[in-house]
């Protein structure tokens, strides 16, 4: 009965209330409804672009990870949703930074603030260099991402700030310079990955580009008086090398054909002696065999081999007291018209 009392006297009140303090109360509930209707209308859904991700987080915990398009949540901040841009490549930038120029003519982007902190590095020769870099990466998993690290713009930073002193540092200074820039730009994404895969904040390396590298400015007229030097020495010895090049293969081939020249000689001589050598032997059994014919013979085929060569011959006769011409061998050319 103690609790009927109340009602009664509620009841009996409102039925003394006015009635247009009734109906200003009514619409005031009936604005508050449509107030919480609207925006439980409007924080029910969300919209995802098509380079992102969203993290659906319910009182803190998250609950899914939605692609691209338009969703539903609950309403009144019960769900949460977070974009994260998974599809486009993002850069961090080191020794200097870009900003965007839009004056008269096409967009450039200008180095703009000194950031020596970062980009002063000693290498392995104990030399110092000004080097400037770009991190380009993307943002594989949203959810590690947002939660996996307190600022993990930052710990990327760090990571790559580290890697590239510690590369730097076991390379040559003359190969940062040139030869060694590409390699040093994929070791060093290729470590970095690695780092941040054991950090697990879900990100992937997409490239790193080595931009300007060069000594300091107080030290530069000196390191370019060095690198002429260097370049100088390095074009005498490839001169060198290439004349040592040239030289020795045609004094090789000169040699090999003088050795030829000199076996095939050597070849000739031998079997001219041995032909000789077995042609005195069959001579020597042949007069053997029969020795005044083979002297006849031998001596007609002296005869026959000198004879065709001499102009005049002359035969002595000792009782005679003088030289007497027997055959003029000039005679036959001299009646042709011939003639020495």
């Amino acid at each position: 009965m103690a609790a009927v009392r109340p009602l009664e006297d509620l009841l009996r009140r409102r039925a003394r209330t006015p009635l247009a303090l009734r109906a200003i109360l009514t619409l005031v509930g009936l604005a508050v409804a449509g107030l919480l209707v609207l925006i439980a209308a409007f924080s029910s859904w969300y919209t995802v672009p098509t380079d992102s991700k969203a993290v659906i987080k319910r009182f803190g915990r998250v609950v899914a990870v939605t692609d691209s398009g338009l969703h539903f949540k609950l309403p009144f901040g019960i769900d949460t949703a977070t974009v994260v841009q998974t599809e486009r490549v993002l850069k961090a930038e080191f020794g200097f930074r870009s900003e965007a120029w839009s004056g008269p003519g096409p967009t450039r982007y200008d180095r703009q603030g000194d950031y020596d902190a970062e980009s002063m590095m000693l290498t392995g020769d104990l030399n110092v260099l000004d080097v400037e870099w770009v991190v380009q990466y993307r943002l594989v998993d949203p959810d590690r991402w947002l939660h996996a690290s307190r600022d993990p713009v930052d710990t990327i930073r760090d990571v790559a700030e580290a890697v590239m002193r510690r590369q730097v540092g076991n390379t040559l200074g003359s190969r940062v310079l040139t030869v060694g820039r590409s390699e040093l730009a994929v070791n060093v994404a290729a470590e970095m990955q690695r780092t941040l895969d054991r950090y697990g904040i879900g990100v992937r390396i997409a490239a790193v580009e080595m931009q300007d590298t060069s000594p300091p400015e107080p030290v530069k007229p000196a390191f370019n008086e060095v690198n002429e030097a260097r370049q100088e020495r390095d074009r005498s010895m490839n001169l060198a090398e290439k004349e040592r090049n040239e030289v020795l293969p045609r004094a090789r081939g000169e040699a090999a054909q003088t050795i030829s020249e000199a076996q095939a000689y050597a070849l000739e001589r031998v079997n001219e002696a041995k032909g000789s050598a077995a042609r005195f032997s069959a001579l020597l059994a042949e007069y053997k065999k029969s020795v005044e014919v083979t002297r006849r013979r031998l001596f007609l085929e002296q005869i026959d081999e000198v004879l065709p060569r001499v102009q005049r011959l002359v035969v002595v006769d000792p009782k005679a007291g003088g030289p007497l011409q027997l055959l003029d061998l000039d005679a036959p050319l001299k009646a042709t018209g011939g003639g020495r």
